[in-house]
């Protein structure tokens, strides 16, 4: 789909449609849906289950933990990472 004209943003049919185009111009089909499927809506409410899984869990736990990786060198240039 090629738009000759501006398009109006403010119609969201209108703009999905550029968007998946521009995408699939640049992408492929394919690499469309892959890049599309990074943004689904997801499920549950992440409020509540964050509450839940951070209840027991503390600041210094935090940082107790990230000491610990950090001491561990994963994240150093021989593993892959700068």
């Amino acid at each position: 789909m090629t738009y000759n004209t501006t398009i109006d943003f403010r119609n969201p049919a209108l703009l999905r449609k550029a968007g998946i185009s521009a995408l699939k111009k640049e992408l492929g089909t394919v690499g469309t849906t892959y890049f599309l499927r990074q943004f689904n809506v997801g499920q549950g409410n992440y409020t509540v289950e964050r509450e839940k899984l951070l209840a027991n869990i503390t600041l210094d736990d935090i940082v107790k933990n990230v000491r610990e990786i950090d001491s561990q060198n994963i994240f150093s240039d021989e593993h892959g990472y700068e």
